[in-house]
């Protein structure tokens, strides 16, 4: 009995409540209305062209501006990837996207068998308090308005005259809406009745314990429904009624852990695949499969609603989890090309913000979709990467130099997956660069310097460096490493002065890495001289602990206040001679060798004649006394050769022994060197 008071309170707030019939009056009206079709406007008619070209600029701009970033060069870093911008998609995750149709036959237990009775006498005794409510309302205005036709007679003589006319309209009325809503609302009120049921831990065990044992149970929809609701657990918004369903938190884990955990397996099952078959035999099953087209559904609602558990978790474990768990359902996404595309924007942006173990298993995820699924996937996820690398890179310190790092590591492991679709994005890209060295190099004004001398463009040209470095041996880059050797000297020639010595020593980094992976001798002494002239002589005593500590790998330009300090000079010192170590130790078992190290050993004495700090004095001295070393053993072993200059491959094959062997002294030398620097640079 109980029950149906309930729902005859509730039947009445629907019908009775003046403020109730007013909104359905409203949304029927809504509904009646036909909407435009997709991609046509508000009319019907197709979009005007000058309406996409502007919409185009505003998404190009609105790109720009999120690339760039003031003076630095915005519209050229921001359309590197030429014509293809990023595809903007309509927003077609509302909340009631990803519920499906449920099985009335799916058992819902209680574990209070009061428990609906108890619900319906509340809701009983709310509808009582707002009836007695309403009713003092009504006798408050009906005495008001007895007072006014006591006062007025004519007034009460007018309103006597017009009220059975306004009885018999508001019958017709009320008779009208009653016929056209009494069925639908009957309707609505048992679906709400079954959606809003409450779904205990028994409940949630049963249904797990179905789906277990037959994957075709019907409590497979009701599983997915509840992990929807899950996803939306704690976001209010008008539509979300339906997420009471979840009463505690141990439901709210417990379908998050089964679905995510057997949600693949399940799908596998239903399509009749095993779960260690590969990509290719999958794809087939969703091409020609009859049983996809009920299986499909399932996989959307499953991705849609892992998607918006995405956006909504916050906490770090979980979200890891997520993003594993849907690592082996990725080749389903081949169906579903708007859900990946959403999915690589979350991926991307975990990938750039995360923490450490976030952004790892994003990037994971996202190796798996641009290598499972077709090309455009990659040319997606490449792209979204790049974009996100160039907006976070344009400043560089101790605190994200670990992170820019990674993004550079990461993409570059992209990127090999599809050299040849790489290439030419990296040659788009390189051209640009040199278009802004060329236009700076013409102009010569401050602000086109600027375009250049920050760090945005130098980590998007060591990128591309990197990326050489990295498939120059397996694949024909030598067009590329052209472009990117003519760049960097482009670069060099444009600034001058002591202030810029970090940036020459880092192109002059760039050009040793591009030398040692090509085997192409570069000029690399020449612009290492050129630095350690600019330093001058290190003079001067030491200010102890007043001078700053530096550390040029995260500067481009030394403040001006720091130029004579001892401690700057010393460290321009031991940097250059750091880079002309490395270019020594490519050449240093190479039959040229006395010839390349003529003018720079004679260029380092010089330069350690001039120093007057010991320590400097030392470090010039240990190297040249090495490289003399290393030369005269080479001379030696030249001398006792019988092959022509000519004769290419006797040339590569000399002291390959001892090349692979590393024990000599020189290369000991070079690899204290770099410990020492690494060392040095913790410190710091």
């Amino acid at each position: 009995m109980a029950k149906k008071l309930g729902k005859k309170a509730r039947k009445f707030a629907r019908k009775g409540l003046q403020t109730v019939q007013k909104q359905k009056r409203k949304q029927r009206t809504f509904f009646k209305k036909k909407s435009a079709p997709r991609g046509r406007g508000l009319n019907g008619e197709a979009p005007d062209e000058n309406e996409e070209n502007l919409n185009h600029e505003r998404n190009v701009s609105q790109l720009d501006q999120n690339v760039g970033g003031g003076h630095v060069f915005d519209k050229n870093i921001g359309n590197l990837l030429g014509e293809e911008d990023e595809v903007e998609l309509e927003d077609d995750f509302s909340d009631s996207d990803g519920y499906l149709s449920e099985d009335t036959e799916c058992p819902y237990i209680s574990e209070n068998e009061n428990e609906n009775i108890s619900r319906d006498d509340t809701a009983r005794g709310t509808f009582q308090e707002e009836n007695t409510e309403i009713k003092m309302q009504i006798a408050k205005q009906k005495k008001e308005l007895d007072k006014l036709l006591a006062k007025d007679k004519e007034f009460a003589k007018f309103l006597e005259s017009r009220r059975s006319q306004l009885e018999q309209y508001d019958r017709m009325v009320s008779d009208d809406e009653e016929v056209e809503g009494d069925e639908e609302e009957e309707e609505e009120e048992e679906q709400e009745e079954q959606t809003r049921q409450p779904v205990t831990q028994t409940t949630l065990d049963v249904w797990c314990w179905l789906v277990t044992e037959d994957p075709n149970s019907p409590a497979l929809r009701n599983l997915l429904n509840l992990y929807h609701n899950a996803s939306l657990f704690g976001v209010i918004t008008f539509r979300n009624e339906k997420s009471a369903q979840i009463v505690s938190h141990e439901v709210y884990s417990t379908v998050i852990n089964f679905v995510l955990c057997e949600a693949d397996g399940i799908f596998r099952a239903l399509l009749g695949v095993a779960e260690n078959s590969n990509a290719e035999r999958i794809l087939m099953k969703l091409k020609s499969s009859k049983e996809w087209l009920n299986v499909g559904p399932l996989v959307k609602s499953y991705f849609k609603s892992s998607i918006k558990l995405l956006n909504q978790v916050t906490d770090t474990m979980l979200l890891v989890f997520l993003l594993f768990r849907l690592m082996s359902s990725v080749v389903f996404l081949h169906a579903f090309s708007s859900l990946g595309r959403r999915l690589i924007k979350i991926l991307v942006r975990f990938w750039s913000t995360g923490e450490d173990q976030l952004s790892t298993s994003a990037f994971l995820l996202m190796k798996e979709v641009a290598s499972q699924l077709s090309s455009d996937y990659f040319n997606i996820c490449m792209k979204a990467m790049y974009r996100t690398f160039v907006a976070r890179c344009k400043f560089v310190d101790d605190s994200n130099l670990a992170r820019i790092d990674f993004m550079k590591s990461s993409f570059l492991e992209i990127t090999s997956l599809d050299v040849q679709q790489s290439y030419l994005v990296a040659v788009s890209s390189l051209q640009r660069l040199g278009d802004v060295v060329k236009h700076s190099s013409t102009t010569k004004k401050k602000e086109d310097l600027m375009k250049i001398n920050n760090w945005q463009y130098i980590n998007c040209l060591n990128l591309w460096v990197k990326f050489i470095c990295l498939n120059y041996k397996e694949n024909n880059l030598q067009q590329l490493f052209d472009k990117a050797v003519r760049v960097i000297f482009g670069v060099t020639s444009l600034f001058t002065g002591p202030r810029f010595l970090p940036l020459k020593l880092k192109c002059a980094q760039m050009l040793n890495d591009l030398s040692l992976t090509s085997g192409h001798f570069i000029p690399v002494s020449s612009l290492v001289f050129e630095c350690l002239d600019l330093t001058g002589v290190v003079t001067g005593k030491m200010d102890g602990d007043e001078e700053p500590r530096l550390k040029l790998s995260t500067l481009l330009k030394v403040p001006g206040n720091l130029l004579k300090s001892r401690r700057f000079q010393e460290e321009c010192v031991r940097s250059s001679v750091e880079v002309l170590c490395t270019h020594f130790s490519q050449w240093s078992f190479h039959v040229s060798l006395p010839e390349l190290s003529t003018i720079p050993l004679i260029l380092l004495k010089r330069c350690h004649e001039k120093a007057t700090v010991e320590s400097v004095r030392r470090l010039i001295k240990r190297f040249i006394d090495q490289a003399e070393q290393n030369r005269d053993f080479l001379q030696m072993k030249r001398d006792g050769v019988s092959f022509s200059p000519n004769d290419q491959t006797s040339i590569d094959n000399f002291l390959l022994l001892e090349k692979s062997n590393a024990k000599s002294s020189f290369t000991q030398f070079y690899a204290s060197m770099l410990q020492n620097s690494q060392i040095r640079n913790m410190v710091k």
